[in-house]
């Protein structure tokens, strides 16, 4: 692992300073893993990335990019160098190497309004239904597949559009983390209006990623050591407790990553 990590960094010291600066983003509007607002990413993945891979002796710049798919797009091209948090499925595997070890578990629910729930019991439940989803959504490559064939599909930019159209009546469901669907709906006023079934979709996993092929690669079980402990200790736990308020607590300002 020494070994690899000089490797890396000469390599790194080849380049001008400015270039040896890592470029990370992420979802603009999931928190609290992470979220844009007044122009930055902030969240647990963007402070867990730039804290892990300064220990490492790299400094991390957190850009906001958006949206999501841009982010993605971003890394794939080899104009960004991290993905702070990310599902891992077979598309992205082609493009980005994961780490081992999560950032959060996350178990995903739907989100309807609470004058039109539904049964959902079963994916057959949701046949036919509009789906409300962002650019760039995966929810693993069983659901991805279900969606395009069974439901009715719309993509918005932001998370904002997406609530607003449920609560419209535009889609009949969104999907998206328990957690991070509450805190949406809390800070956006929408309490009384929506709810999450009860019956999880399906439960995902939030990964650091960088580009395949990148010498960032070489750093990932390191990065894994690292989250583990964290884990281990329920530091990661604490801090996304905090960071939940601190998304609530931030005044609601028209942003494009809300």
């Amino acid at each position: 692992m020494k070994r690899l990590l000089c490797a890396l960094l000469l390599s790194l010291a080849a380049v001008p300073a400015t270039a040896r600066e890592l470029i990370a983003c992420g979802h603009p509007a999931y928190p609290p893993v992470s979220w844009v607002a007044e122009g930055e990413l902030r969240g647990l993945a963007p402070t867990l990335v730039r804290e892990l891979f300064g220990e490492l002796g790299l400094r991390v710049r957190l850009e906001a990019f958006g949206n999501w798919k841009r982010c993605l797009l971003e890394v794939g091209a080899g104009r960004a160098d991290i993905v702070v948090a990310a599902y891992r499925n077979r598309e992205r595997e082609r493009q980005f190497t994961f780490s081992g070890q999560y950032v959060v578990a996350d178990p995903i629910v739907l989100f309807v309004r609470r004058d039109r729930p539904f049964a959902f019991d079963d994916w057959d439940d949701l046949r036919g239904r509009t789906v409300g989803l962002l650019l760039g959504d995966s929810f693993g490559e069983r659901f991805d597949r279900f969606a395009e064939t069974a439901l009715r599909v719309e993509r918005v930019s932001t998370g904002r559009q997406n609530v607003r159209k449920l609560v419209l009546g535009r889609i009949d469901f969104m999907p998206i983390g328990r957690d991070s669907g509450r805190l949406q709906s809390r800070r956006l006023g929408y309490d009384e209006r929506v709810m999450a079934l009860p019956q999880a979709l399906v439960t995902e996993y939030y990964h650091v990623a960088v580009r395949r092929g990148s010498a960032l690669e070489a750093l990932l079980p390191e990065i894994d050591r690292r989250l583990a402990a964290l884990h281990a200790d329920g530091s990661i736990e604490r801090r996304a407790r905090q960071l939940a308020e601190r998304y609530l607590a931030e005044p609601l300002a028209a942003d494009h990553g809300d």
